[in-house]
């Protein structure tokens, strides 16, 4: 999508899907004053024709550094655009095409008492179906726009796990987990700071960052470090690394300043206090017992996220420790490998989904199109004795919003048994 090329390839059918909309626009406003019309034709027009300019000046918009905020929204409004206007055009293709069945089964009608007379057969657009495809493509895009303001709603969902195997002196330890922060996106200092309060107000014994604390740069940090730096837990404070923040997406000069980059990345998390498990494992104990912490590089067993995470460098050593956590960053790495291979790991935390930053969700149902790659996407799912959790994102990348899908903070209590 770099090519300027294609972005006048996508310009192009913008500009069909504008047309095609238009003609149900000039249905439902039939009834309408001449001036009227005038006006709504300049209105829709004039936002088409700047939505088009838009996006064909992307490709040198993203060229400025400076043009982030600006650049990602932008984007945002012409995708919610795009994707308003080919629902409402789906509903209006489907009245087409019943209009133009109507009209086949007309012309084999054994009496056609149109043509008799010699009047014309109209097939009108249906106003009804152009009303319905008008207010469906709205809804969506003012659902899109209205998004813009929960990317900040934090939100603490206390997950209480039980496990047999939970060693006694273990039994209640807090955990809070977060997870892709995107610290590349942010653009409230106060606001962020005041997630920082949240979680320190949970007073968790142990705090688990699984990945992504990056867009792409190191520099995208530095505006945050003291901010994030004020996360402490008496048991400390872990991380992993996600896919955005080995730099993948960067066309750099050359692969050392890939290197340095994520050499960087890693220093300001030892900076913060935080320990980066890369790849390997630790051992908590109280008392005669004992519990394992293990954290891998990312693992991505969907599309074409890679594969640094290494299970047979993180697991040797905890063989004997009856409790394992996993840290690993995408949750597609459950299926892949924990399942089959590594059933002695009791939990494992992940993030990467986000939930899509879009989606339905409440106590009796949760749905979001990321669920159509992401088998799990967010919240809590077992297999036999193992749990998985997936988080959906202290941040946010790409699209500047949420919609139905908050950003989280999990605090997650481990309890010995059901009692």
């Amino acid at each position: 999508m770099r090519s300027g090329i294609t972005w006048w390839i996508v310009a192009l059918i913008m500009l069909l899907l504008d047309i095609y909309v238009y003609q149900a626009i000039k249905t439902v406003s039939q009834g309408a004053s001449p001036l009227s019309k005038s006006v709504i034709q300049f209105v829709y027009w004039g936002i088409s024709i700047l939505m088009l300019a838009s996006l064909v000046s992307l490709p040198y918009i993203q060229a400025l550094q400076t043009s982030k905020i600006f650049r990602n929204y932008v984007f945002s409004i012409l995708m919610g655009l795009f994707l308003a206007k080919l629902i409402g055009s789906t509903v209006f293709l489907l009245d087409d095409i019943r209009r133009l069945f109507t009209w086949i089964v007309t012309q084999f009608a054994t009496t056609q008492p149109n043509i008799a007379t010699g009047e014309h057969i109209a097939i009108p657009r249906s106003t009804f179906l152009s009303w319905l495809g008008m207010a469906l493509g709205g809804t969506l895009f003012g659902t899109l726009l209205y998004g813009f303001g929960n990317k900040y709603k934090y939100q603490v969902k206390r997950i209480p796990l039980i496990f047999p195997s939970l060693p006694q002196a273990f039994k209640g330890l807090r955990i809070v987990h977060i997870s892709d922060i995107h610290s590349g996106s942010f653009t409230n200092k106060a606001a962020v700071n005041h997630g920082i309060d949240m979680i320190l107000k949970e007073k968790a014994d142990l705090i688990l960052f699984t990945g992504d604390l990056v867009n792409d740069r190191h520099e995208e940090m530095l505006e945050y470090t003291d901010i994030f730096s004020r996360l402490t837990a008496p048991m400390g404070v872990y991380s992993t690394l996600g896919n955005h923040d080995y730099g993948d997406y960067v066309a750099w000069q050359n692969n050392t300043a890939k290197k340095e980059n994520l050499e960087a990345l890693k220093q300001i998390q030892k900076q913060m206090g935080w320990r980066l498990l890369l790849n390997e494992h630790i051992i908590f104990e109280r008392g005669n017992d004992k519990i394992a912490l293990l954290g891998i590089e990312n693992y991505g067993a969907k599309g074409r996220f890679a594969k640094y995470g290494k299970m047979q460098d993180a697991h040797p050593g905890t063989e004997n420790i009856p409790f394992k956590i996993l840290m690993s960053h995408d949750p597609s790495h459950w299926d892949a490998q924990v399942t089959k291979d590594y059933k002695d790991v009791n939990l494992m935390l992940s993030g990467h989904t986000h939930g899509m930053q879009f989606g339905i969700e409440n106590p009796y149902f949760k749905w979001s199109p990321v669920k159509w790659m992401y088998k799990q996407w967010a919240g809590l799912y077992e297999n036999g004795s193992q749990k998985l959790y997936v988080n959906r994102g202290f941040g946010f990348i790409g699209y500047p919003g949420r919609v139905g899908i908050m950003p989280e903070i999990t605090v997650i209590e481990l309890v010995a048994s059901s009692q």
